[in-house]
Order: structure tokens, then C-alpha cells, then sequence
């Protein structure tokens, strides 16, 4: 099984972030300027917590709150899930499934490695399954290489 550390080094470890105290529409604009669908809020060094689409539409705009004066650390997620490296993609996909969550952080330790997401894992598996029936094709009609 492909693991999130393989994910990583194909896809990178950038991973974009702001503080506590950053407001909820300097979040959302870097967001969309970096094109996605979360940011991670650091504090002192330290992972605190997860800002996203889904928190943007439900604890700021459906509640009425007004983007450029709230927090972020006000309607941030902060009950906090993750993987490491060793986890497996397959396993990344079923614990967002399961938490409904599209985005999780890949902790090594302490230690942030990057963020992969649902659209991440379902793209490496794909691409991972079109290897795979290629190969299998190329067998079964003998046009396999040696």
C-alpha cells in the first residue's frame, strides 16, 4: 500500500498557514489566492487548529458574522485529526470519509510534513489504479516488456 510520505513527495509539503489573530477574510483571501480549500492556524510553532470552506460557510456566513472583524481562532476547527507519513493513502481517504473533514495534516512527531486532502489521495489512487490496468492490459495480450 502507497503511503501519504510517497503522496508528499509527488504533491510537495507546501503547506499555507496563518495565526490565531488573523481575520476570517485575510484567511479566505489567502485561500483563494493560494487556491485552497484551507489554511492551518500555527501559534507559537504549534498546530492549533484548521481554518476552511466548510467553516467559512457555516460558522461566518450562515451565522451572520462579519468576516473582517472576526478571528479566525473564533470558528476555527480545533478538534484536530491528522496523519503521518506511514499512514496510507487508503487510510487518509477513510478517516476524512469518516469525519467528513477534506483536508488533514500529516504530522511527523511534532513536526508538520504537509497537508493532503481528499482530492489529493483520490487522484494519487486513480492515477496509482490507471499504472495498474495498463500494465495488466499489456500482460494479458502478451505486450508486456521482457
Amino acid at each position: 500500500m502507497d503511503k501519504v510520505k510517497r503522496l508528499l513527495d509527488e504533491k510537495g509539503s507546501t503547506v499555507f498557514s496563518v495565526t490565531p489573530e488573523t481575520t476570517v477574510w485575510d484567511a479566505a483571501s489567502a485561500m483563494a489566492k493560494h487556491h485552497v480549500g484551507s489554511v492551518l492556524i500555527i501559534a507559537e510553532n504549534q498546530l492549533v487548529g484548521i481554518f476552511s470552506e466548510r467553516d467559512l460557510l457555516m460558522r461566518v456566513l450562515l451565522a451572520g458574522r462579519d468576516a473582517k472583524a472576526t478571528p479566525v481562532q473564533e470558528v476555527m476547527s480545533s478538534d484536530l485529526v491528522y496523519v503521518t507519513p506511514d499512514t496510507t493513502v487508503h487510510e487518509a481517504m477513510a478517516i476524512m470519509t469518516q469525519r467528513r473533514c477534506r483536508h488533514l495534516p500529516v504530522m511527523e512527531g511534532p513536526e508538520l510534513r504537509g497537508m493532503v486532502s481528499i482530492g489529493d489521495c483520490t487522484r494519487f489512487i486513480s492515477r496509482d489504479q490507471d499504472y495498474t490496468i495498463l500494465h495488466l492490459t499489456q500482460y494479458i495480450h502478451n505486450q508486456y516488456p521482457g
